[in-house]
């Protein structure tokens, strides 16, 4: 595996669940802040978790970031299993937009997160704020970076991009709609039919070259549309041999995880840091630096191109 220089691991301070107010929502907005015991001018990462999951998910993602200079702030969204929402609810249709409003809700109290974590208080960077997230939460947080996903009677998409955010990572997050879905994706989410053309914010997309998800007729290569097809400053992480949950990626011991590798886990969690780092204008040198020794590895876990 690649030899990465990354810094020792700080304490971390974590606060769950905090309570906003979501009028209109059926449910107030639970959320689990994440910080670096010290430090000042931290970054934000907004991390959406994926169909099911909730604010207790992704710890080995999030639990690295946050131990390594980040803030990282994760909603439990309404298709949460702790919420058993019913599949006739009538929210049920919109479950995709209410994500996004989620994300939009964070950012409009971030002063009431900040004060419900000790310590935390002047500590924010508030100028440096990036949308991530794995499988349906990559779609959520792509479509801060400018994803928009058409209505399947009209094809067109709402603008629902939000300035505040300037950087993105999209972990096995879907590619077309349309006629790349199998017929059940087709029918029961009729929200997988996002459109990349302006999705212009900087982003990195992690892909499992086995990610072969029941939803699409095309297989792993799927995943890459949010690359392929979208606009700017983008780079595409492919691992080897890795499924939907990129080694395990959803959380320790998750039972949705059937490529389990540390190896692979720790891959992520490097790149993705050295990436938003870079991204997000903090420093230039990680990033160069985790690219070189990806590619100079003797037994690679991946490649990265970058356009």
């Amino acid at each position: 595996m690649a030899e990465f220089d990354t810094p020792p691991a700080a304490p971390v301070v974590s606060v769950k669940p905090i309570v906003l107010p979501a009028p209109g929502r059926g449910e107030d907005l639970r959320v689990r802040v994440s910080a670096p015991a010290t430090g000042y001018d931290l970054p934000i990462i907004v991390f959406s978790h994926g169909f099911g999951s909730s604010l207790d998910g992704y710890g080995p993602l999030t639990d690295f970031w946050a131990a390594h200079g980040f803030v990282v702030v994760q909603p439990t969204h309404l298709d949460s299993r702790t919420l058993s929402l019913a599949p006739n609810d009538p929210r049920t249709p919109r479950i995709w937009r209410y994500r996004v409003e989620d994300v939009q809700r964070i950012l409009d109290n971030l002063d009431l997160l900040e004060a419900a974590v000790p310590g935390l208080a002047g500590r924010l960077d508030r100028t440096r704020i990036a949308a991530a997230g794995h499988s349906f939460g990559g779609q959520t947080a792509g479509v801060q970076l400018g994803l928009r996903v058409r209505d399947p009677q009209t094809g067109t998409g709402e603008d629902l991009s939000d300035p505040r955010i300037s950087a993105g990572v999209l972990l096995a997050t879907a590619g077309k709609g349309g006629e790349d879905l199998t017929a059940f994706a087709a029918e029961h989410f009729p929200f997988m039919n996002p459109d990349f053309s302006a999705m212009r914010t900087p982003a990195l997309i992690v892909m499992g070259d086995r990610d072969e998800l029941p939803l699409t007729v095309r297989g792993p290569d799927w995943m890459a549309d949010p690359y392929l097809l979208s606009p700017g400053d983008k780079s595409l992480l492919t691992l080897f041999d890795a499924e939907h949950s990129l080694g395990g990626i959803p959380g320790y011991e998750a039972k949705e995880t059937t490529d389990e590798n540390p190896e692979r886990v720790a891959l992520v969690q490097h790149l993705t840091w050295a990436y938003l780092r870079y991204a997000l204008d903090i420093e230039n040198s990680s990033w160069p630096a985790a690219q070189k020794a990806l590619a100079d590895s003797r037994n690679p876990l991946g490649r990265i191109e970058s356009k």
